[in-house]
């Protein structure tokens, strides 16, 4: 692969002025670090939003979350898949380097079914364990899905707060070979999927999301005085079996899919607005993306990957390409478009850059410090993206051109 001409200019641009940016203290007029709210769908695709596109227009919200912000048209995930996306994000790491791949099949995907036993490796080091030092409190609400078993849990990898549960909403079981999944409010379990969280498989109706954006309200209100906070809102009712609560069900021009999108818009905008009302939305970045493309196997149950080839287990662009929308009311700039090519191991390293806080320097990181591409969304840093699917690798971004070395059906 060879970079044009007008990239190796931005090449030379950043090597010149990247230096003095990094050392550039953030200042947003106080001296608490910022807030921090990552909102993470489940399987939803680049071409689901009304934003990028979705000709139904079904997400208000979200799109106005864009207006009001800055989207980001590159957004990728370090996987195609939940678990290893997820892990990646919250180390700042490829599974190649943080465990969360496999080699007993070529090419495949690791994740933590239920009769996995194991989980995040315990020599990695979670995004809120670092953001401790900084006085954050950090919460989760939703699905985990880096290990189900002590001591693979939240509440022992750095978050204060959990409601959710550590794996997706499967089932029904049978409760004798294999039981419901489990849904826990911090180290307790309160419940399961199916038994005393109902999901009517048959209508695609639960009322998890309305629970799920509950909870990420009262989080907001009660850390909202009480110093930073990170909360990661990983909602999941676009995983199949999608679901939506009675008052979305059948509303939806998409079919049940859309209802659950539509939800979740909900979600977004209730979120926001919790961060409004408490009077911290100066001082407060919410980023909006999923954890993998949308699941093309899921037909109509599944969503949308635009114009991107194929989708989720896929290293094309469907598979990892990601919506990426930054909101920052007051520090950036309103209807911004920014082309740099991101990944979600960016968020790590970004956040712990926002909130001053070193990143580990006893291993290697594959995220980038971009917090000056989300204040000069005119300013790229030009750097390479690995797809990876297990242990290997199967494309390399470089700039504008993608080589494929394995493609997988």
């Amino acid at each position: 692969m060879r970079a044009s001409a007008m990239e190796g200019g931005v090449v030379l641009m950043v090597m010149a002025v990247l230096p003095m940016l990094l050392l550039l203290p953030f200042t947003s007029g106080t001296s608490q670090p910022p807030n921090v709210i990552i909102m993470l769908m489940d399987d939803m695709g680049w071409g689901d939003l009304g934003t990028n596109g979705e000709p139904s227009r079904e997400t208000p919200n979200v799109d106005k979350m864009a207006r009001d912000g800055l989207t980001v048209t590159s957004m990728y995930t370090a996987a195609p898949l939940c678990s290893p996306s997820r892990a990646a994000l919250l180390t700042g790491r490829l599974p190649i380097r943080n465990g969360f791949y496999t080699n007993n099949t070529h090419g495949r995907n690791a994740y933590t079914p239920q009769e996995i036993v194991g989980g995040i490796s315990q020599s990695e080091v979670l995004l809120p364990e670092l953001l401790k030092s900084r006085g954050y409190t950090s919460g989760l609400i939703g699905k985990w899905h880096l290990g189900h078993r002590s001591p693979y849990l939240p509440l022992e990898r750095g978050f204060d707060y959990w409601f959710g549960s550590p794996n997706c909403h499967l089932g029904p079981y049978d409760d004798v070979t294999t039981p419901n999944i489990p849904v826990f409010r911090n180290a307790s379990m309160i419940g399961r999927y199916f038994e005393d969280f109902a999901i009517d498989e048959s209508e695609a109706v639960s009322n998890m999301t309305r629970l799920f954006t509950e909870e990420a309200v009262s989080f907001i209100d009660r850390q909202a005085d009480e110093g930073p906070f990170f909360l990661l809102w990983a909602a999941d009712a676009t995983h199949e079996p999608v679901y939506a609560s009675s008052l979305y069900h059948a509303t939806s021009r998409r079919g049940r899919y859309g209802d659950a999108v539509r939800e979740l818009d909900a979600g977004v905008g209730a979120i926001l607005d919790a961060v409004r009302d408490a009077g911290v939305d100066n001082n407060t970045l919410v980023v909006f993306t999923s954890d993998n493309g949308a699941a093309l196997v899921s037909k109509q149950h599944g969503g949308s990957n635009g114009p991107f080839l194929c989708g989720k287990q896929t290293t094309f662009e469907g598979g990892m390409r990601a919506p990426g929308i930054f909101w920052w009311p007051g520090v950036l700039s309103p209807g911004s478009i920014s082309h740099q090519v991101w990944t979600q191991m960016d968020l790590f390293s970004t956040v712990l850059q926002l909130a001053g806080v070193t990143p580990p320097e006893d291993r290697e990181l594959d995220g980038l410090a971009l917090a000056n591409s989300l204040f000069h969304p005119d300013q790229q840093v030009l750097r390479p993206v690995f797809y990876y699917r297990g242990d290997r690798l199967m494309a390399v971004r470089q700039g504008s051109y993608k080589m494929h070395l394995w493609t997988f059906s």
